[in-house]
């Protein structure tokens, strides 16, 4: 059963917020762009990766079945997002003396892992353009047989300034193909191309290029491009709904998707373009051909020489979904030892609720029904995330003058708080509430809580048998190691300072 959805979403193509209406009324198909397997994941990487699993989770959570598929680029990946060049993945196991298979594997599993522990979802399909070389050859077929596409040199090339003549090339970019043509220097190597603009959508291999397959045109490998048009049309048909992925794949990899796609049915695939903006690091996108990246096991780690210190997977989670998807973030310890705070106030609030007591009386000032209404209508407004957050926030206040003893709420109402934060902490922005925020992300909170609770005990009998030098060095000891002790009438309370 579908909820009521008033979801608008950005739409890049229109530059506009849409009323998201999938094509089919209870299933939603979702396209993003994987990575590159030749390399650690980075934060560049962390972004589009939970910007999307917040769409998936909101879309499952508003009742909708959703067939999301990721692509992982295993070959025709050039060196600068060319069409000449080494291939990354062939480059690095040449270097590594590795077959280059072996280094997929190795750097997918790690993919995985990191993805995993920043508790993003699987895809329901994650489709390897290798294992798609057949259904790539046949796709060059149709668009060379529409006319949109030439044979030279036993490489196949997409006509760009033909399919700009008949349906207009540069939309999702704004990129005009006339100033294209003009400023695109012609580069050694591409001399087979009719036009500068024009991108391969199949290359013939040299002697040395390891990765290869026989073709009509040539021994080679297919376009970088190529594999989306082919394996999200394989999977969610000629048209389906979103197509997802970082902003700086605009141009020339989303423009040339939409060309191939409109070359080979005569139609564009995409009802919805999504595109999360940059993670960057002094002003500048972070990135593995820039080499001012940081990967995520570092950040787990603290392991470079950027980072102060470790940060969880949470805290790396909660950074990126404190800004909204569309504007930049700026990487700094400052603004990850901030985020990494403000998570632990958040998950102090979780943790109190679960022990909150519902009062007799009715619940005095508090609305909670217009609070979930609030991070409905931000979810809903091109999923805004910081606002959802900032809601949350109000709702830990809320728990905060409960416990306090300066608030009640009725057990309808408590009820009620326990289902927000659930719904919209944990199940939709996907933070995980039993983890030790600032400890990499490798201790669970229960044992965590249980020893500073039994500290708490003991400090507690000492107390009793006032025996306050005991008592003080514990508050005292627990304080100078970043604890907030404060004694209630219920008991010591502790919190993270």
């Amino acid at each position: 059963m579908i909820k009521d959805n008033n979801l608008l979403i950005y739409n890049s193509m229109s530059r506009m917020k849409e009323a998201f209406r999938p094509l089919h009324p209870e299933m939603v198909g979702m396209y993003v762009c994987g990575p590159t397997v030749y390399g650690d994941a980075h934060l560049g990487h962390a972004r589009p990766a939970i910007t999307f699993d917040i769409v998936l989770r909101y879309l499952r959570h508003l009742g909708y079945k959703v067939r999301y598929v990721r692509n992982i680029t295993d070959v025709g990946h050039l060196e600068h997002d060319a069409d000449d060049g080494e291939d990354k993945i062939a480059k690095k196991a040449r270097l590594e003396q590795l077959e280059p298979m072996e280094v997929v594997q190795f750097y997918l599993n790690r993919y995985h892992k990191a993805m995993e522990a920043l508790n993003v979802l699987p895809p329901s399909i994650e489709p390897h353009a290798s294992g798609h070389i057949i259904e790539q050859i046949e796709y060059i077929k149709k668009i060379l047989e529409a006319g949109y596409a030439y044979v030279s040199e036993g490489s196949v090339y997409f006509d760009v300034p033909k399919f700009n003549q008949d349906y207009g090339y540069g939309k999702l970019s704004g990129r005009n193909i006339e100033e294209l043509l003009a400023t695109t220097r012609e580069l050694d190597g591409q001399t087979e191309k009719r036009n500068p603009a024009d991108f391969a959508l199949w290359k013939k291999a040299a002697p040395e290029h390891i990765m290869h397959w026989p073709s009509p045109w040539s021994e080679g490998f297919p376009g970088w491009h190529l594999e989306c048009s082919t394996m999200s049309e394989k999977y969610l048909g000629e048209t389906f709904d979103i197509h997802g992925g970082g902003m700086d794949l605009k141009f020339p990899h989303h423009e040339c998707e939409i060309a191939q796609s409109v070359a080979h049915q005569g139609h564009p695939a995409v009802r919805y373009w999504m595109h999360n903006n940059m993670i960057t690091i002094n002003g500048t996108k972070m990135g593995k051909s820039l080499g001012n990246f940081i990967t995520l096991d570092e950040f787990f780690s603290g392991n470079h020489k950027l980072l102060a210190q470790a940060y969880s997977p949470m805290t790396i989670r909660f950074f990126i979904l404190q800004a909204h998807y569309r504007g930049t973030v700026d990487f700094s310890n400052e603004a990850l030892q901030a985020s990494e705070k403000a998570l632990q106030r958040m998950l102090d609030g979780y943790r109190r609720l679960q022990e909150l007591k519902p009062a007799d009386a009715t619940s005095e000032g508090i609305d909670i029904a217009a609070l979930e209404q609030k991070c409905y209508e931000a979810m809903d407004d091109d999923l805004n995330t910081p606002m959802v957050i900032a809601n949350l926030f109000e709702a830990c206040r809320i728990i905060n003058q409960v416990n306090d003893g300066k608030a009640t709420l009725s057990a309808s109402d408590l009820d009620a708080l326990k289902r927000l934060m659930d719904t919209f902490l944990v199940e939709i922005l996907g933070i995980r509430t039993e983890l030790v925020e600032g400890q990499g992300g490798t201790n669970a909170l229960k044992p965590f809580e249980q020893a500073i609770d039994l500290l708490l005990e003991i400090r507690s009998q000492a107390k009793a048998n006032k025996d306050w030098a005991t008592s003080d060095r514990i508050r005292n000891r627990l304080s100078e190691i970043g604890f907030d002790v404060k004694d209630t009438k219920t008991g010591a309370e502790w919190t993270l300072k």
